[in-house]
């Protein structure tokens, strides 16, 4: 849209469209510029004239903050025209970029002139970099939303916690993280401090024996999700819980990755859980979960207020007798649960890829975002099963793609797609008939995780894709005939001028000579992500950083996967001695070194 704009504006004044887009009050550009990310409107905007300049220097609405891909001279324009003098209206932030907490929080007390901010998003965060963050984020009157990923993995979870519940006036905290070698962290909960956190949602390992003091600390929950619970192995809940009425907790949803004891997950249910509404859970390997009338006991008694039980149970299908399972679940189809319009759905999946399960799920599951059909269903109804919405999907996950037409589902809102096993189109009438099935148009980001054909896979499939933006694959079948005959392809070139890729994962170890043909395929490539043959690192960073670049002009992230830390000081050196770009952010993270110009 900014696109357009700018073009009828500078239009000669004797065309009528451009002099009554010129007279338009500055309260309908600012109406306009709500619709827009903030960015995109600087830059679609600031610099066509004075006025258009002095409707964002002088603007007192609320802004918000989206942290787009963008160049690091972008960025220093952004951030000294937008950024920085408006800090004290920026309501909502949004840091993705791993060098945007060190450009925008430098130095870090500059955090605390955020004065207006509500929101702080931060994806990708260095773990070290929390504690000045958290410390300054005090001073803010009106933050009360919270989310965080972190880029390594965090060693202590203790800390962490006990700096959040000093943030008095959050609502809202959502965390992301791992675990060294994935180990199994102690949580300590401060003993006195009460949080004033009511939605609250960490995806990471979590000590299932913790809950009990997380209730005590946070007191106003209504929301409490998390998608890893964990316990010791033989680590049983023998402690006396303590009796503590949460009035406003109603939604719940757990994954259990670890078997939890259902008797210790009822204690919690019968300290807790009385006013929840919602409960969901996500449990395997503990049939003791299936016993539908221990279930009814306990929600008739401990949670009255219930009105959604939605649970998926898998088991292996070799350790458990047919006629035994299916006793079990049959009870699932009993009054109390048809009364209450909970309907379950009995199945199972056949996998080439692991161990066989048996699956109990809510029908209720069913409405999902995320689709998979890498997997062959055997199902079982108990109830008025109802089928899945697949308008609310947006991620197709397949084995192969032949799995998907066989599916014979349509999916008219998926906008990505995943592909587990090799990708090869041999028949060219197999594409109108995906078309069919998944809007090709659509998808803004494919991932082929196994071997991709570039010449009869990857290439017929970019020319239904016009809208793809994001793009991931293992490694690329081409041959060395391919990659020199590649170029003067018709369908190449025209993939190659149509493409609209920007962001490009190689997963494999990719050589000079293919990247060079991937570099001419998606020339329009600004983020590139890439494990590099050792022995060509040098070379390729040449190819990729040497000014003029004529095949790859708007890169500039950069990410070296399964890296050493060793290629640091060897980049800074060889970047400085040979001038190829002058102003650059060079960092090393989890085993990854970034660049950014």
């Amino acid at each position: 849209m900014y696109s357009l704009f700018p073009i009828a504006i500078r239009n000669n004044n004797n065309n009528n469209k451009s002099s009554r887009l010129e007279d338009l009050a500055n309260e309908i550009f600012f109406e306009i510029f709500e619709y827009l990310d903030t960015y995109h409107a600087y830059k679609g905007f600031y610099y066509l004239n004075k006025r258009f300049e002095n409707l964002f220097t002088n603007s007192n609405h609320p802004t918000k903050i989206e942290f787009s891909t963008m160049s690091r001279s972008n960025f220093k324009n952004y951030y000294i025209d937008i950024i920085l003098p408006h800090r004290y209206q920026i309501k909502l932030l949004h840091l993705s970029n791993p060098f945007s907490v060190n450009a925008i929080f430098s130095p870090p007390n500059i955090i605390s002139e955020f004065s207006c901010l509500e929101t702080l998003i931060l994806d990708n965060l260095e773990s070290k970099y929390l504690d000045e963050i958290l410390n300054y984020l005090t001073f803010l009157p009106k933050f009360h939303s919270f989310t965080i990923s972190f880029a390594n993995p965090i060693e202590c979870l203790s800390h962490l916690f006990t700096k959040i519940v000093s943030l008095s006036k959050l609502k809202y905290f959502k965390m992301t993280y791992q675990t060294k070698d994935d180990c199994i962290l102690s949580i300590h909960f401060p003993e006195n401090d009460r949080s004033s956190i009511e939605y609250l949602i960490i995806n990471g390992h979590f000590l299932f024996k913790s809950l009990n003091n997380l209730f005590r600390c946070f007191p106003q929950l209504h929301h409490l999700s998390m998608d890893s619970m964990v316990t010791f192995h033989s680590n049983n809940m023998n402690e006396e819980l303590p009796l503590i009425e949460l009035k406003h907790l109603t939604y719940v949803s757990f994954k259990f990755e670890h078997i939890i004891n259902f008797y210790d997950f009822e204690k919690i249910i019968k300290k807790f859980f009385y006013y929840v509404e919602t409960l969901r859970l996500t449990v395997k390997d503990d049939e003791t979960y299936l016993h539908a009338k221990r279930w009814q006991t306990l929600i008739t008694s401990s949670m009255p207020h219930l009105r959604v039980f939605d649970m998926n149970h898998s088991i292996d299908i070799e350790d458990y007798d047919d006629r035994d399972y299916h006793s079990l679940v049959s009870s699932f189809y009993s009054s109390f649960w048809r009364e209450r319009q909970w309907h379950f759905l009995h199945r199972h999946e056949w996998s080439a890829l692991g161990p066989d399960k048996r699956v109990l799920s809510s029908s209720n599951l069913h409405r999902t975002q995320y689709y998979r059909l890498d997997l062959l269903y055997d199902y079982c109804n108990f109830g008025m099963f109802t089928e899945m919405n697949l308008n609310l999907v947006k991620h197709v996950y397949t084995d192969e793609i032949l799995t998907l037409i066989r599916s014979k589902n349509y999916f008219p809102n998926v906008i990505q797609l995943t592909i587990l096993s090799s990708f090869k189109i041999s028949d060219d009438s197999i594409l109108p008939i995906i078309n069919h099935l998944i809007p090709l148009n659509q998808l803004t980001q494919i991932n082929f995780l196994s071997t991709c054909d570039l010449l009869n896979g990857l290439l017929k499939l970019l020319c239904f894709t016009s809208n793809l933006n994001s793009l991931t694959f293992n490694s690329l079948l081409m041959g060395e005939c391919t990659v020199k005959l590649l170029p003067q392809n018709e369908k190449f070139q025209y993939i190659a001028s149509a493409n609209k890729i920007k962001n490009l994962h190689i997963l494999h170890k990719c050589s000079l000579a293919n990247l060079q043909l991937l570099a001419n395929l998606f020339s329009k490539v600004e983020y590139l992500k890439i494990e590099i043959i050792e022995e060509q690192i040098t070379d390729i960073i040449r190819f990729l950083l040497i000014k003029p670049n004529h095949i790859l002009q708007n890169l500039f992230l950069l990410c070296i996967s399964q890296s050493s830390i060793k290629y640091l000081e060897h980049f800074n050196n060889l970047i400085r001695s040979e001038c190829l770009i002058n102003d650059y952010f060079i960092k090393y993270v989890n085993d990854d070194l970034y660049l950014w110009w």
